[in-house]
C-alpha cells in the first residue's frame, strides 16, 4: 500500500482561504466563514489518503490538475509523485485559468 500523500498549499490558495474568511466576516457572519474553512480543510486532508479522488478539472483535461467540489467552492489541486498541492479555492462557478 502506498504511503500518504504530502499536502501543501500554494500562496494563491492561502490567499483564497483568507479572502473567504474576510468575506463572511464582512457580512457579519464570521462563524459561517470559519465553518466553511474547517470543511474545506477536512476535504483537503482526505486527499492525503485518496489523492486521485478528485475529478480532472474540466477546463484542461490534465490528469494531474484536479478538483473537489464543496459547494459553493471548488478546491483545485495539482497531483504529483507522493504529493498534493492545493492551488486555488474558488467559487464553483468560476473558471480556472492557467498563467500564460
Amino acid at each position: 500500500m502506498p504511503g500518504r500523500a504530502r499536502i501543501s498549499f500554494a500562496a494563491s490558495a492561502v490567499a483564497d482561504l483568507e479572502a473567504i474568511r474576510a468575506r463572511y466576516a464582512g457580512q457579519q457572519v464570521p462563524e459561517v466563514g470559519e465553518r466553511l474553512l474547517r470543511e474545506i480543510v477536512a476535504h483537503v486532508e482526505r486527499l492525503a489518503d485518496f489523492p486521485e479522488s478528485g475529478r480532472v478539472a474540466p477546463e484542461f483535461g490534465l490528469v494531474q490538475l484536479r478538483e473537489i467540489i464543496h459547494p459553493p467552492f471548488r478546491i483545485v489541486y495539482r497531483l504529483g509523485e507522493g504529493r498534493v498541492r492545493v492551488v486555488r479555492v474558488w467559487r464553483s462557478e468560476r473558471q480556472l485559468e492557467l498563467p500564460t
